[in-house]
């Protein structure tokens, strides 16, 4: 009697490693999106910057699958929210409560684009724009 071993096959497994990738890259655009929100818990623009550049490397990879939608997600949210950041710095500066709702709000919009990439990613679906 021969047993049958179900070996995963290499698309499963491609599949398996972009969403081991993609997680990374959620919980650390996660822990800078908390950190700021939470007043002295900074976690700084480098770990946007390693998840921004494991999604650029990585990208090509999910081309033609579900997950493609994730890594294009993740890119948009940085580009986006570094440039509203960038746009309302001198708000911040000169008027220090309107800056500090301003960025506030753009907080909370990345958040949201975090979370709800987490939950799609979760459920293995795309993201929509």
């Amino acid at each position: 009697m021969v047993d049958i071993i179900d070996v995963p096959s290499a698309d499963s497994e491609k599949a398996q490693a972009l969403k081991t990738v993609g997680w990374v890259s959620y919980i650390l655009h996660l822990i800078v999106a908390v950190g700021a929100l939470v007043p002295g818990a900074q976690a700084g623009a480098l770990l946007l910057v390693v998840a921004l550049v494991i999604d650029l490397v990585k990208k090509d990879e999910a081309a033609g699958t579900w997950q493609a939608s994730h890594f294009s997600w993740r890119i948009r949210s940085v580009i986006i929210a570094g440039l509203l950041y960038i746009v309302t710095a001198p708000l911040f500066l000169l008027l220090l409560l309107p800056g500090m709702v301003a960025w506030f709000g753009v907080s909370i919009w990345f958040l949201y684009r975090i979370v709800r990439g987490m939950v799609a990613m979760n459920n293995s679906q795309p993201v929509g724009r």
